[in-house]
């Protein structure tokens, strides 16, 4: 049985710049403190938070990116999930639609929930406004 997230977040800043915060590795260090690598193509290769997540893009436009998603502490039997982003202009901002598929059991879809507030958006919002200081 596979499990899912469906989650949304505001970003208050613009649609292009909340993409470019995914998928710019200057940025993605900047906010989270990992190095990081995406090929802004599908098939493009993705490697986050200094090697700890690996996968694949599956999908980039001007606001949607999705790639698969594997975390170095998965055991190597254990498939891929998906991340699904889709982002919508906000008032003063952006509203960013998460979506995280098939991931294995219960406690990664808890452990998942959990570090895209915390580990992920928390920080990002942290970076924009400690950025407009």
């Amino acid at each position: 049985m596979d499990y899912s997230l469906s989650l949304e977040f505001f970003v208050q800043a613009p649609p292009d710049e909340v993409m470019e915060l995914l998928t710019n590795p200057d940025f993605i260090r900047d906010w989270s403190g990992g190095e990081s690598l995406i090929e802004k193509f599908v098939g493009g290769k993705l490697v986050l938070f200094d090697g700890w997540v690996e996968g694949k893009v599956l999908k980039v436009t001007n606001d949607e990116l999705a790639y698969t998603w594997k975390p170095s502490n998965w055991s190597e039997t254990t498939a891929p999930s998906e991340v699904h982003y889709k982002m919508e202009p906000a008032n003063h901002g952006t509203e960013v639609y998460v979506t995280h598929t098939k991931l294995p059991n219960k406690e990664e879809m808890e452990n998942c929930r959990i570090g895209w507030d915390k580990d992920f958006f928390a920080l990002i919002g942290e970076y924009l406004a400690n950025r407009n200081l």
